[in-house]
């Protein structure tokens, strides 16, 4: 009998480490830092999150039903900044429709940058206005967003009015909901029902990202092998990462993720241009790795001012 248990435990350990080395010899690297001048090194890791509206891994029964169409290529509609170091990590919304020069093409929004040259065109315009070095850069797309909601079987959304949004397949009662992948994408995208447009939908997106996180540190996530198998395969099959950007680093993001604080980069209208100065105080934190002195006039929901 012990040697069928000692077996049993053998195959196990083995099956922990080998999914992982599996998931990551999957994912696509990507040249994402541009030559030139860049911020120097800084204390603490800071990561580029990028959610794109990649199709890939997606079939076309699989995009009915999210309802996310058939647009080619990729574009972004999420842009976060996760800065760990000795502190709590923080995890910092960058309103698509920010208003910021981009090399080479003028001052426009800065989703346009990720349009017109892809990751390296936006890691380098990210640091050229906010000053933070970019460590690691990390993309997902719709499919692995899907996937790894519903690898963790699913998650709890509240919303205290009723959420009706046909472009994002949004279609959800006033109250608390247990929603699976597909609600949560569409619960994530939509911005029509949001009273501050984009900025509510970064909001639900920071939600969404850390209730997965919560969720994924539960020891069930080790435990149950169709949710470790799960969230290997929800990361691996849409994921992008930077060259040079190894497990490790990989592993330290995902665990980051799990017990960031969020806040939206402070602006000062809707129009999204960043605040002078609060912006300049917060970002001042994430480079000097202080981010536990960002009190609540820097660090807010959706950006604006109390």
């Amino acid at each position: 009998m012990w040697r069928a248990v000692k077996v049993a435990l053998l195959l196990w350990v083995v099956f922990l480490v080998a999914v992982p080395i599996w998931a990551f010899g999957r994912i696509e690297r990507v040249e994402a830092f541009p030559g030139g001048t860049r911020p120097a090194d800084q204390p603490g890791t800071t990561y580029l999150l990028v959610g794109s509206d990649s199709r890939k891994g997606l079939s076309k029964a699989e995009r009915r039903r999210l309802g996310t169409g058939n647009a080619a290529g990729r574009r972004t509609d999420t842009i976060m900044l996760l800065h760990t170091g000795s502190r709590k990590p923080m995890l910092i919304s960058i309103p698509r429709d920010s208003l910021v020069p981009i090399p080479g093409h003028g001052t426009t929004k800065i989703n346009a940058a990720f349009a017109y040259g892809g990751p390296t065109l936006l890691v380098e315009t990210v640091e050229k206005n906010t000053g933070v070095r970019i460590d690691h850069y990390v993309e997902i797309g719709f499919g692995g967003f899907v996937k790894a909601v519903d690898a963790v079987g699913g998650i709890r959304v509240c919303t205290p009015t009723r959420l009706e949004d046909k472009l994002a397949n949004l279609h959800m009662t006033k109250g608390c909901h247990d929603v699976d992948g597909a609600v949560a994408l569409a619960y994530a995208r939509s911005r029509h029902t949001q009273a501050d447009g984009d900025l509510g939908r970064a909001r639900h997106q920071r939600e969404v990202v850390s209730k997965v996180g919560a969720k994924v540190k539960s020891p069930w996530t080790v435990i149950n092998p169709l949710r470790y198998y799960g969230l290997a395969d929800a990361g691996s099959s849409s994921l992008r990462i930077s060259d040079g950007s190894g497990p490790i680093s990989l592993a330290n993001f995902a665990l980051a993720m799990t017990g960031a604080r969020s806040c939206g980069m402070p602006i000062s209208d809707m129009a999204v241009h960043w605040d002078p100065v609060r912006s300049k105080k917060l970002l001042a934190l994430i480079k000097e790795d202080r981010t536990d002195q960002a009190g609540p006039d820097l660090c807010t929901g959706n950006g604006l001012p109390r």
